[in-house]
């Protein structure tokens, strides 16, 4: 990452009025939007808006032909661009073929986009932004932070600050009084306007109307009072039939702000008369700007699906941390990544890209159903495509995927490591990795791995067989987490094998870009898990279960090595996460629990991938509270940890606070042990606790378990 990008993180993380801001907005949104969607089947919903945006995406010509023919025939005008500097060139001509001086504009973030507002005044233009938001950062001379709250970066007593300049008042903070100066000082440019433009949230190709929705009523001002409207519409706003702005409206505001509706939403067919009796004049221009281009690309197409609700930001760990300039561009947050890599550049898109963290948040909430995490890979893998793996990336990748070099050098780390080693921790390391340790302590790497410890178990000869797949973490910092799952399927009647050729499961690769790594990877470990016939391929890592399970198949796929798809989909049928087959083996009687027991309080941590991916969160709850441990949720127990695999060590500045805010969340419980089915969540929370000196376990469910289990 370039140094300015990363001086722009540390910055904004060290804005204490920006996160604390921004936190909060996070925290009460969540709860909000919950209330919002009450009584309403957010998954239904959401499947209804992708499908009907899905089908426009892929009909963009034909609802074009079909909304131009319908607009016009109106009394509209409709003009199709390709590209920004064609949009610009419309309305220059435009404004100056009927003497326009100023302009009145609404928000619109396609405007935004193409820098219209400097282009307008460029050619002597007075442009205000209307929409109070955007009018603040308009004076601020700044871009919009978020597509929805363009503003939300700013407190009360900047803006009062900005409006007085503005009046040549000095100005409290006192909201109303704030509203009042912004009404009056904007009445009279709506008054004043030549020319008003607008964006739209929607473009009906059957009627041939825009639809807006705003808040502040500022649109509906916009596009009455002066003789000539132009709505600026990006040509991913289409909708085929007017009956399906009912789902995008019922979503979006829920979605953007946690509304249950908003205060204005104006449809606009056909131009009216003026107040002088003449007609006004409506130019619609459609924008495309790679949007065809976008929607024939077989990962990217679901992008067209976006109803910029914003809800991507609302959720991101990493954007509530440094907010929306960071992303260096109009559109922010994960959308907003894409949105970049799309609109202006793939390029422009590679600092920013490293910004996600994968969490699957933004994924969750997404009511047009975006899978943002995995475009945002796909982006990843172009750009090592396009600029080739850096000499470290080459370099780690290299080693770790050379696994008598990798297994090797972890030994010999274990040893050289014994000097910063205490009570299992390195709290602190030497000289330039001392980065790797500060807010947390690290794992010591075990003195003999698992892969060693396995072929001194003695187990029970049984029918049926599990293959473990251990990965990194436990084969290496947390061998004794391996011990105890075997001693848990040995007492359900299940031998575990411990193929020796099992590698890394290749997510470093994949989360980097370096898919064809990532596939040998694939290739490496299908062979080795599938050596022998068992029934289960069990994991107690869910970076690693989503590997085996989801993206063996997906990184094949991309690579066209159609001839392993089907193994790893016998793989994927055949692999199953600890808790989940623990769970079925309870339900099946296979395994009890000893009664009786209270074995103190806990709090319970849902490792990202194991509740957005897999869909597991009751199932290690339950049995937990069954083997006798007493529950107490924290706050934000699904938010992330900060871990992220390598992300910790490529931004520790964003992983060290989403960390403390964790650390928090976990102390206010009260409860003496933090639980978790992940080894990464174990190493980053357990390392985190151990330099703060809490006095609270950090253990994985199976740790908690082993003791606690009996067979029939």
């Amino acid at each position: 990452m370039k140094k300015e990008f990363k001086d722009s993180v540390s910055k904004a993380v060290h804005n204490a009025t920006l996160t604390t801001a921004l936190g909060k907005f996070s925290e009460a949104y969540k709860v909000n939007r919950a209330k919002a969607y009450e009584g309403i089947d957010f998954e239904a919903l959401r499947q209804n808006i992708a499908d009907r945006k899905a089908f426009a995406a892929s009909h963009i010509d034909l609802l074009a032909a079909s909304f131009k023919i319908k607009a016009e025939a109106l009394g509209a005008k409709v003009f199709l661009a390709d590209s920004p500097d064609k949009v610009k060139e419309y309305i220059l001509k435009v404004a100056r073929d009927n003497n326009v001086k100023s302009v009145v504009k609404s928000k619109s973030m396609a405007s935004e986009e193409i820098h219209l507002n400097d282009f307008l005044i460029k050619n002597g233009m007075s442009v205000k932004e209307t929409d109070l938001g955007e009018w603040i950062i308009q004076l601020a001379g700044q871009k919009p932070s978020h597509m929805v709250m363009p503003a939300i970066h700013m407190t009360k007593e900047e803006v009062a600050e900005l409006f007085g300049k503005e009046v040549h008042e000095r100005l409290t903070t006192d909201i109303p009084r704030l509203v009042e100066v912004a009404r009056k000082e904007l009445r009279s440019k709506f008054l004043e306007a030549d020319m008003g433009i607008t964006g739209g949230n929607l473009a009906v190709a059957e009627t041939g109307s825009i639809v807006l929705v705003t808040n502040e009523g500022n649109a509906r001002m916009v596009t009455t009072l002066p003789k000539i409207h132009i709505a600026l519409v990006g040509i991913e706003k289409f909708v085929e039939k007017f009956e399906d702005i009912v789902p995008i409206l019922t979503a979006l505001p829920r979605s953007a702000t946690a509304q249950l509706l908003t205060s204005y939403c104006s449809i606009i067919t056909g131009p009216v008369e003026n107040t002088d009796g003449s007609m006004k004049q409506l130019h619609i221009i459609l924008m495309d700007n790679r949007r065809t281009e976008m929607s024939h690309d077989v990962k990217f197409k679901q992008a067209m699906q976006c109803i910029r609700c914003g809800s991507c930001l609302n959720v991101c760990p990493i954007f509530r941390l440094v907010g929306g300039h960071v992303f260096g561009s109009v559109y922010t947050g994960g959308i907003g990544t894409i949105l970049t890599a799309w609109f202006e550049a793939l390029q422009n898109s590679e600092d920013i890209q490293g910004l996600c963290i994968q969490c699957g948040n933004c994924k969750e909430v997404c009511p047009g159903k975006l899978d943002i995490p995995d475009m945002i890979l796909e982006i990843r893998r172009r750009l090592v495509v396009d600029k080739g793996q850096s000499l470290t990336q080459k370099a780690i990748f290299s080693v770790v995927n050379n696994r008598k070099l990798f297994h090797s050098m972890l030994r010999a780390a274990s040893i050289t490591g014994k000097p910063f080693t205490s009570g299992g921790f390195i709290r602190h390391l030497p000289f330039f990795l001392s980065e790797l340790t500060e807010g947390r302590s690290l794992p010591a790497i075990a003195a003999e791995p698992f892969r060693d410890r396995f072929k001194k178990i003695k187990q029970p000869k049984l029918k049926e067989k599990a293959a473990f797949y251990a990965g990194c973490l436990i084969d290496f910092a947390y061998p004794e987490m391996g011990e105890s799952l075997i001693k848990i399927l040995n007492k359900a009647g299940i031998e575990v094998i411990f193929p020796q050729d099992q590698t890394c499961c290749g997510a470093p690769a994949r989360y980097n870009g370096a898919y064809e790594v990532a596939g040998n990877n694939a290739v490496d470990n299908i062979t080795a898990l599938l050596k022998e016939d068992v029934k289960y391929v069990v994991s107690a890592c869910p970076t690693c279960t989503v590997a085996l399970e989801h993206e063996f198949i997906a990184t094949l796929e991309s690579l066209g090595r159609t001839d392993w798809i089907p193994q790893a989909k016998k793989l994927a049928e055949k692999t199953v996460d600890f808790s989940t087959l623990v769970k079925k083996l309870v339900d099946e009687g296979r395994l009890s629990f000893r009664q009786g027991q209270k074995l103190g309080s806990f709090t319970y941590h849902d490792s990202c991938h194991l509740r957005r991916t897999l869909k597991v969160f009751e199932q290690p709850r339950e049995l937990l509270q069954k083997a006798g441990y007493q529950l107490t949720e924290m706050f934000e127990c699904d938010m992330c940890c900060g871990m992220g695999g390598s992300y910790s060590i490529k931004l520790p500045e964003i992983s060290a606070p989403i960390l403390q805010r964790k650390l928090a969340n976990i102390k206010n419980t009260g409860a003496s042990i933090v639980a978790m089915d992940c080894p990464g969540c174990v190493m980053q929370i357990g390392g985190g606790l151990h330099q703060d000196g809490a006095p609270i376990k950090v253990k994985h469910t199976l740790e908690l378990l082993v003791d606690q289990v009996e067979g029939k």
